[in-house]
């Protein structure tokens, strides 16, 4: 069923948002949560408190079958929180720091060589112990590196993020993203192909938006989707993650990369329709099971 095993490193937290609610998310966490749903099995390492926050995340990792043999506890560190304010309809994030998923921990990690596929965003290597057992897990595998940049200030340099973009083998960051981390000149594909030739990456992906996403691969292949007409947005929370997922599957399944980034567009234009960056019904997902033949 899988070609390759996928392994997601990074954070798994609660948006607090102003009305008491708290959704569970992390862009690793969503990514994991999808890639599940597409019957690929992720194998998900991150860390959660010794709290009642941290049980819930484990019962809802358990309920959906994902393995939960890679996620920590600590009994120091609260389960991950971020504070959501919604400024000008806007949300604003207000990212804690010393949280559980700061503290993954290189002597927890499971002693076995990971192949396949390696996803991490840059979130979760704020901290030195979490960095380590990143690179840890990098020295040890033989993982192809997908590295989905995930900007959040005040935590991340650029010295630091482009090192791990130097380790990558795929690239995902938006439009903005790009412009803080090298020199752009405007014409963004011209900027795609430098950035991606001076990384040596295999492929680059950037994403801009309502305009959509554009990705430049090894062989200077450009191919730029654009969202269909879209009746009803509710969320567009985690509709990046929900991009990035049908990326990793598609590279599992060895997609070509223009049929790939059509159904990772089409998947996140599906997932702004619904609340949460999550879904908890598998019917959603069984449409794009049905018509990318993953019905088993």
């Amino acid at each position: 069923m899988n070609h390759k095993h996928i392994t997601i490193f990074g954070e798994v937290l609660f948006d607090h948002f102003p009305d008491g609610s708290r959704v569970l998310g992390g862009a690793p966490f969503n990514v994991a949560w999808h890639l599940q749903a597409f019957r690929q099995l992720p194998f998900f390492i991150s860390r959660v408190g010794e709290d009642p926050t941290g049980d819930t995340v484990v019962a809802a990792m358990q309920k959906w079958g994902l393995n939960c043999s890679g996620l920590q506890r600590d009994n120091s560190h609260a389960t991950g929180i971020v504070d959501v304010a919604i400024e000008q309809g806007e949300p604003a994030y207000t990212i804690l720091q010393e949280q559980a998923y700061d503290y993954i921990d290189e002597a927890a990690l499971a002693d076995e060589n990971r192949t396949g596929l390696l996803y991490h965003g840059t979130l979760a290597l704020r901290n030195p112990v979490s960095r380590k057992a990143l690179t840890a897990l990098k020295e040890k595998g033989q993982c192809a590196v997908f590295m989905d940049v995930n900007l959040r200030e005040p935590w991340w340099n650029k010295t630091d993020v482009l090192e791990w973009v130097e380790q990558a083998d795929w690239v995902k960051l938006n439009h903005h993203e790009l412009a803080a981390l090298f020199p752009v000149s405007g014409d963004l594909e011209a900027d795609m192909r430098r950035f991606r030739a001076h990384y040596y990456l295999e492929g680059l992906i950037v994403t801009s938006g309502k305009k959509g996403a554009t990705a430049v691969d090894s062989h200077d292949v450009l191919v730029t989707v654009t969202p269909g007409e879209i009746n009803r947005v509710i969320d567009t929370v985690g509709a990046g993650d929900a991009f990035s997922s049908v990326i990793l599957l598609g590279l599992n399944q060895t997609w070509p990369l223009a049929l790939t980034m059509e159904r990772a567009q089409s998947f996140a234009s599906a997932l702004i329709s619904q609340r949460g960056a999550t879904v908890r019904d598998h019917a959603f997902y069984q449409p794009f099971l049905q018509s990318w033949g993953l019905v088993y």
